[in-house]
Formats: structure tokens, sequence, C-alpha cells
């Protein structure tokens, strides 16, 4: 589990990285040789001299992943994006420029906003990822604000770790409902849509499957909002891998409607892909023109695509089954449709994809640069030509149908997994970036503050660990797994298994570490401990399988005890 950052933001507005600390493996020994080791390594040191340290940020300035973005009605330059590591952020100049506005709550990661359309000033805010991923941030519930993001107040739903959507009633403030994944890497209780009528001091579960299936999405029907669509998703975490649809062992994704506020709900299937098809994460997308037609981007093992209802839901049909476009997997599956036509339609997937007749057929609308791993879509119900793009490098706005784009250079929300440094004067720091690759840059400038022109690609993929040679820090080791000579260029593939047979199971970012009394010894961890001491040219497995093959815990068989007098543990 990612760590969220702690403090605040620097006063420039240049992000602190995000830093994550990992406990990998355990070292046996002797408590003799414990007890001098620790006598060797442990050094006295006076901590006035690091009291008067102070944070600086040193970059890189360039948009990390960003899951939620809303404008505000009758107010087209102000937007708010939220990122899964940098909190919520505010423009009221169309994302020339952004500022947070969260950065004094305990918790920085967000997966859902909204502002409510009578009341810009009432922001409501669902903490948590959203993403199913072996590697994420959860949270700590739901927040509002009543001035616009001056302040906050924790509303409650604390157990429920990632928010994936939040609907404001266009005409109450206080009608709020909210889609609740759930713990990612378990089952609880605190998850499906929740309903609140008194502005978020009581939330009611009014849609729950079981403690294993949250829910993904919501939807309005533009003209009566006691209508409501929601997407209930059944997805689990495992620390190499993410289960969704078929690959998971519950069968709870599926599209559900209210007609009645949500008091009851039926579920939508006649034409739509199911649990035998291994329905997975659904995306909706009411046409705000045309109230009984609806899109839907489907996750499926079978069947993966654009789904489009004519009926307000009765029936479906899909209309296009290029997964380069739908059926993305554990993404934020996201889709809107053009205000002023319900047949242009905009889906997210690596590329945002546009569709001018009712999603037959697509072009490409947005990719990179500035764009890549699209999550959410905004388009202004008063002017379609005002769209804002959330994705894995930021939020970016347009404001003439795409046109052009504001820069994602301007909101340092840099999602990075680890950092490191190395042993020359001045020092160096590495990060590996999330879908940005990695940076390097010196701990000062020849120039005074560290800017873009100090910063350095290393030739690291672009998320994990650096391991930086002690003995040389011109070499670099990185996650799966390489070692680069950044003087010459050279790469080289050191994996202990060049070609996947199966035999290890690896997490997403993959520890690589060299030994702080060893300098030869680099250490890498799968399921098993991995060592090296000539380069990553061989390599020696040092552990037993330190995992279980499973997420799911073994039913305790036997009260046994064991020689310890303790009873056995379900690890």
């Amino acid at each position: 589990m990612r760590i969220g950052r702690a403090g605040k933001w620097c006063s420039s507005g240049m992000v602190g990285a995000t830093i994550l600390c990992i406990s990998f493996c355990t070292f046996f020994c002797t408590v003799a040789d414990a007890q001098q080791l620790d006598q060797n390594v442990r050094q006295p040191f006076d901590q006035k001299l690091f009291s008067e340290m102070r944070w600086r940020c040193i970059g890189p300035f360039r948009g990390g992943r960003a899951v939620a973005v809303s404008g505000v009605p009758h107010q087209p330059n102000i937007f708010y994006m939220a990122a899964v590591n940098g909190g919520v952020w505010k423009t009221t100049d169309f994302g020339n420029t952004w500022n947070p506005i969260f950065d004094d709550q305990p918790t920085g990661s967000v997966g859902a906003l909204a502002v409510a359309p009578s009341d810009p000033n009432i922001i409501y805010v669902g903490s948590g990822e959203g993403l199913q991923r072996p590697d994420l941030a959860t949270g700590d519930g739901v927040y509002k604000s009543t001035d616009g993001g001056k302040t906050w107040t924790h509303l409650g739903l604390r157990d429920a770790q990632q928010i994936t959507a939040i609907l404001v009633d266009p005409k109450n403030p206080n009608r709020v409902f909210v889609a609740a994944e759930g713990h990612p890497y378990g089952p609880n209780a605190e998850r499906g849509v929740f309903r609140s009528t008194d502005g978020g001091q009581i939330f009611q579960n009014v849609l729950y499957k079981d403690e294993n299936t949250g829910a993904a999405d919501l939807a309005f029907d533009p003209t009566n909002s006691q209508t409501i669509y929601a997407a209930l998703w059944a997805a689990r975490v495992a620390p190499w891998e993410v289960r969704s649809g078929a690959s998971i062992y519950i069968a709870g994704s599926g599209l559900y409607k209210s007609t009645d506020g949500g008091e009851t709900w039926k579920p939508l299937t006649k034409g739509l892909p199911g649990a035998t098809e291994g329905l997975g994460r659904i995306g909706i997308a009411v046409a705000p023109g045309d109230a009984k037609r609806i899109y839907v981007s489907a996750e499926a093992t079978k069947g993966a695509g654009v789904y489009r209802s004519d009926d307000a839901g009765e029936t479906w049909k899909q209309v296009n089954g290029d997964r380069r476009i739908g059926g993305r997997g554990p993404g934020a599956m996201g889709i809107a449709v053009a205000p002023d036509n319900p047949d242009v339609i905009y889906v997210a997937n690596t590329t945002t994809w546009k569709s001018t007749d009712g999603g037959k057929t697509f072009v490409g609308f947005k990719g990179a640069p500035g764009g890549d791993d699209y999550q959410r879509i905004w388009i202004s119900g008063e002017n379609p030509q005002i769209i804002a793009l959330s994705s894995d490098q930021g939020t970016v706005i347009s404001v003439n149908g795409g046109a052009t784009w504001s820069t994602w250079y301007n909101q340092p929300t840099a999602q990075f997994y680890h950092l490191t440094t190395d042993n020359r004067f001045p020092y160096w720091v590495y990060g590996a970036q999330q879908e940005s690759g990695s940076v390097a840059t010196q701990s000062r400038s020849d120039y005074g503050e560290i800017t873009f022109r100090d910063w350095r690609l290393p030739g690291i993929f672009e998320y994990g660990y650096i391991a930086v040679d002690p003995l040389d820090s011109n070499i670099l080791y990185g996650d799966w797994l390489t070692r680069t000579r950044q003087d010459i260029g050279e790469h080289a593939k050191v994996t202990p298994e060049p070609i996947r047979r199966g035999e290890y199971r690896y997490t997403r970012t993959l520890p690589v570490v060299f030994s702080p009394l060893e300098p030869h010894t680099l250490y890498f961890a799968a399921n098993k401990l991995f060592k090296t001491t000539d380069a990553g040219n061989s390599w020696q497995v040092i552990s037993d399988d330190l995992t279980r093959e499973s997420y799911e815990i073994p039913r305790l068989r036997s009260r046994k005890r064991t020689p310890s007098g303790r009873a056995p543990t379900m690890d």
C-alpha cells in the first residue's frame, strides 16, 4: 500500500514527492550477530544538526495521475481536479495555473469530486484512488467544502476506503449519492451506493450486493434526479495482480437503475455482458439532450466495449467492440456525451476517443503529449467546446473543442513510488514517475532554483525502485530489471528470469536494493529473494517463497498449539 505524503506543498507550489518505504525481506541471524551488527551500524548524532532543516521542492513541475475533474456551472473559467496522491487543485483561469486547496487534510489520495450545480461553493470530495491496482492509496471517506475549497469538513464513510463517484442533485445541494468501492485487498461492509439527504450528516446504504462488491460509477437522468443509474463492481487486488470480472472468485458486477430516488433498484441486463462473460468495471453516461439515450463502457472477458440503450436502459446493444476504446479494465472507464448531440460521445482509454455517429465508429481525440491512460471526461453543459480531461499526466482543458489544450507542466502532482540518492557531491536524486518515465536531478542547480533544465532522464522504467551502484554512481538498476550506464546510454536486461515462465510472482513495483554493508551485493525481490554479486549477470535464490499464492486467507483447520504454545495463525 502506498503511504500518503506528509506535510504541505511547499510555498513555491511545487510538489514534494510521495515517499514509499517498504520492508520486503528479513534476514535471519543469531542474537549475538544481530547485536554486533546493530552496534557497528548505529552511530550517535546530534539532533540539533537536523532541527533547522526545511523541505524544499525540486520538481519535476508536471502532472501526475488524476482520476476526477469537474467544471463549475455558469463559471466557465473555474475547474477542480483531484490527484490520486496530490489532493484537490483549483484553477480560475481555464487551467493556466492551478493551486492546491486540500493540503491541510489527513489524506492526499482523492478518487472523486463533485460541485453542487445549484451552489458552486459546495464541493464534495471522495478520498481513495478508486482504481484497483497492486500499488494504490486508500482514503478515509468523504469531505465537504461550503466555501469553494477554503475549508473542509469530514463527513464519514471512513471505512469505504475508495470513493469512485459522487452525484449531487442539480436542485438540492444536500442530496448526495456516493459510490464506494470498499477495501481493495479484502471484504468489508461499507461499500456500494450511499445516499444523504442532509448534506452528508447521515449516509444511508441504498444499494448493496455483498461484502465483496462495491460501486464504480453513478449517473442521473438529466430530466429527473429521482432516476439514478449505478454500476456495481466486484474486484480484488492481490499483491501481484488485479482480479476483476471473470478472474475473480465472485461475480457481482452489474448495472442497476432506480426510479424512486434510490429506495429500490433493478438490474439492467438485457443485451449487456454478465457474470458468464466476465463482466467487470462499467462506466456510465446519459445523454443530456435525450434521457433515453445511455452509453456504457464495459470491461468483460467476452463482449467488452461500448454499449448503447435507446430506451432508458431496458435493452442494450453493443455498438463498438474495439478493446482499444472500451473495456480497459480497472481504469476509471470514463465516458461522456455532448450536451447538444446524443450521437457525439467521448470514451477515455489509453487515448481519448470521439464518435459522432452514436458509437459506431471512433477517431482518436486526445493522446500524448500531456495525456496517457485517460480516466475521466467533463463537458460543459452550456458550451460543449469546453472540455476537461483527467489522465495519468494530470488534467488538461480545452475551450475550442479539442483544437488546443492547456499544459500539464503547471500542476506539480507527479506520482512517485520510490526515491533514492547517490553519493556524489552535489548528490543526485532519482525517482520513477507513474506513466512519465524516470527522472533525476542534482540536489542543487548552477542556476539557483532547480528547474526543468536540471532534470535528466536516467533510462529506468516508469515506476518502481531505482538502485544506484554505491561504487559507481554512473550505473543504475531499475524496475523490471535493467542495468543502465548513464555515460554511454547502455541498457541491459538483467532480470533473473529473462523469459517469464510463471515460476515466480512479481509485484508491480519490484524492490531492488544494494546491501549497505556489501557494495557488490544487489538484492531483488519477487515472491522469493534474489541476490547477485556480479552486476546482475547471475542470480542466486536465497529464500523460500515468502508469500501466499492467493490473496484468500485459508481457513484455520486446526486449533492445535504450536511448539511455542501459541495457536497457529492464518498467515
